[in-house]
């Protein structure tokens, strides 16, 4: 069966319908009326605010025989208007049951009412006084008639929608120390809806904002948020209809404090990735006695239109104070990592290949971050070495020199043009054909100069190469590929060139030329040359661009997507910038490389993990070194 990328998603929203107070018809019209706008764009289920058939703020009205009347018999009409619609709604109302009244939510698809949930917890503090109202339901399901049909009703009732399991908590339902969600997701519940009804307060939309998208974090669920509008303010509370839908930690779309024309917030729920990290989750209980009621069979017809990130391994979003903050942070876990191996093996040195490269230049500024946090004087624990050979360009060989020296580190420059002629001659090579052992034998004798100087003066050697490379296999075995602590392991291309620049913005304007420089210069392993003394290997040239690959890394390892779902968020992601065929072609070469290296990568040394994507064989990453063929991805 050939995949289909809309059924990866769920397409939900949350609504904002203004309500008069105690007005039930006019609110079930703003409800039907957002309901069609709902309807039109694709929407599998939408969530209204708590109380919104009748409004939250009623106070004592809410005791008035006439108004519960109201309010029961509006469910009929809305349960009408789904008639010949595959999508669900969620609303909030007043009800009485068994001589008692109960704050609900009430879940209308396709005709019918297919459920009631009643709110477990009742705040009684500060502004809100509901125990003088309602009563939580402690029992077991039940029923209760809604006119002449028998509802289910109890709090203990899970949905199906579209396939996908739902679950209700309201309001303080989700501010209480143990909320009810916990055991909804048990149950196999992706998305929570939460009708609610928050008073605003001095950072008080902070705190929700926080609260909400750490609920769905913990969760690992779409989290559905629907506060009240401001409409409902009243004597001492102002209402700001404050709505949130949050997946997995991340809010996807806000509804602001006090926005006058967003009535609907729309956003696609990645089922497929809230499912795939579920699976990793091996903690999950396993509560009893809840009920399954299929609300929807059918999904509406949709284009997806996911929140997509072309540079995942960025900070996102964030002031540049906090995305300083963030790179920090990342330099901080490479420095620590370090110096705890130094300290634990007490390490004198550090041996380091300084190539005038992105790579070794940010594994340079970390050993020197590594030598403030043990104290030591960088120009007594770190050895730089610059070795051309012919594809050397003089740009990067004078700036691995130039910063060495403006860091007061000692280089030494070792020209390995006769070794690399030498050990040709002994191979049989004809010392001219710029083939891979051309190349490979400048890179493993650059990595034996630094293991026999780390043996000849004590020390370790750094390692340089960056995720990116570690996925993409782009390393010589027994070469580059190899150290005593690789500092840049889990550091994919993308955040490299970031971490430098951050680096560079802190330093002296003699640093930063350099930094910048290093920054503006290709991509390259300069291991072949056309003689024209200029960077001529272009490293993007060949295997593809980094931004690419490190997209695709993102969503083939952390989520676990598809080549094709890959492919079209590709296309989304990086539209006006790559083709189609530009973007197939390259995840076609990401695939097979990264399948293909993974021998690589089952002997690669000790590094630190620094974001949710590693590819160390001794943690988040074990796979058979024998897939050369890919089929898994590209059958």
């Amino acid at each position: 069966m050939a995949y289909q990328f809309s059924d990866a998603y769920l397409r939900v929203a949350t609504a904002c319908p203004v309500v008069h107070v105690a007005d039930v018809v006019h609110n079930v019209a703003h409800i039907q009326q957002l309901y069609d706008d709902a309807v039109a764009q694709g929407v599998a289920l939408v969530v209204y605010p708590e109380l919104c058939v009748t409004g939250y703020s009623l106070g004592d009205l809410v005791l008035q025989p006439r108004l519960l009347r109201q309010a029961l018999d509006a469910l009929m009409p809305l349960a009408q208007h789904t008639v010949g619609h595959a999508t669900a709604m969620i609303v909030g109302v007043p009800l009485a049951h068994q001589d008692a009244l109960y704050n609900v939510a009430v879940v209308i698809a396709e005709g019918t009412i297919k459920g009631i949930v009643p709110k477990q917890f009742l705040p009684s503090y500060g502004e809100f006084y509901e125990k003088r109202w309602y009563q939580h339901w402690p029992h077991a399901n039940t029923t209760t008639m809604v006119g002449t049909t028998s509802v289910p009703f109890g709090t203990q009732l899970v949905f199906e929608v579209a396939g996908v399991r739902c679950g209700i908590e309201i309001c303080e339902d989700l501010w209480v120390h143990q909320s009810p969600s916990t055991d909804l997701v048990d149950q196999g519940a992706l998305i929570i809806a939460n009708p609610s009804a928050s008073p605003e307060l001095v950072a008080k939309a902070a705190y929700r904002r926080q609260l909400v998208s750490v609920q769905s974090a913990k969760l690992i669920a779409g989290y559905l948020y629907a506060g009240c509008d401001w409409s409902e303010s009243t004597i001492d509370v102002v209402m700001s209809g404050h709505q949130l839908i949050c997946e997995n930690g991340r809010i996807t779309v806000e509804r602001p404090p006090f926005a006058r024309d967003l009535r609907l917030m729309i956003a696609d729920i990645d089922i497929e990735h809230l499912r795939f990290d579920r699976r990793k989750d091996s903690n999950r209980g396993g509560t009893t006695g809840y009920d399954v009621i299929v609300a929807t069979t059918t999904r509406p017809t949709m284009v997806p239109r996911p929140a997509v990130v072309a540079h995942p391994f960025l900070p996102q979003g964030e002031s540049e104070t906090a995305r300083a903050e963030r790179l920090g942070h990342i330099l901080n876990i490479q420095a620590h990592g370090l110096a705890q191996r130094m300290l634990s093996t007490r390490t004198p040195l550090l041996h380091l290949g300084l190539s005038g490269g992105l790579d070794s230049t940010l594994a340079f500024v970390v050993a020197c971050l590594t030598a403030e946090i043990i104290g030591r004087p960088v120009h007594e624990m770190l050895r730089t070495y610059t070795m051309p050979a012919a594809a050397s360009s003089e740009r990067t060989q004078s700036n691995s020199v130039t910063l060495s020296q403006l860091y007061g580190v000692p280089n030494q420059v070792i020209a390995i043009g006769e070794l690399v002629r030498q050990q040709l001659i002994a191979l049989g090579h004809d010392g001219v054909t710029q083939d891979v052992t051309y190349e490979n034998v400048q890179a493993r004798l650059r990595t034996s100069i630094l293991f026999n100087k780390a043996n000849l003066h004590g020390g370790m050697v750094l390692g340089t190469g960056d995720l990116s490379e570690i996925a993409l296999g782009w390393c010589t075995f027994n070469g580059d590929h190899m150290s005593h602590y690789h500092v840049n392991a889990g550091v994919p291309k993308t955040l490299v060139r970031h971490l430098v620049m951050h680096v560079a913005t802190q330093q002296t304007d003699a640093i930063r030329t350099v930094l910048v420089d290093i920054l503006e210069t290709p991509i390259s392993p300069e291991l072949t040359t056309t003689g024209s003394g200029e960077v001529s290997q272009k490293t993007e040239d060949i295997i593809g661009p980094y931004e690419l690959h490190d997209f695709f890394l993102y969503h083939l390892v952390r989520w676990g997507d598809a080549p094709e779902k890959i492919a079209h968020l590709a296309r989304i992601a990086f539209a006006g910038v790559y083709d189609e065929t530009t973007i197939d072609t390259w995840l076609r070469t990401f695939i097979r490389r990264f399948a293909g290296s993974q021998f690589k990568r089952s002997v690669m040394p000790d590094g630190p993990k620094v974001g949710s994507v590693a590819l160390s064989p001794r943690g988040d990453w074990r796979m058979p070194s024998d897939l050369y063929n890919a089929a898994l991805w590209l059958d």
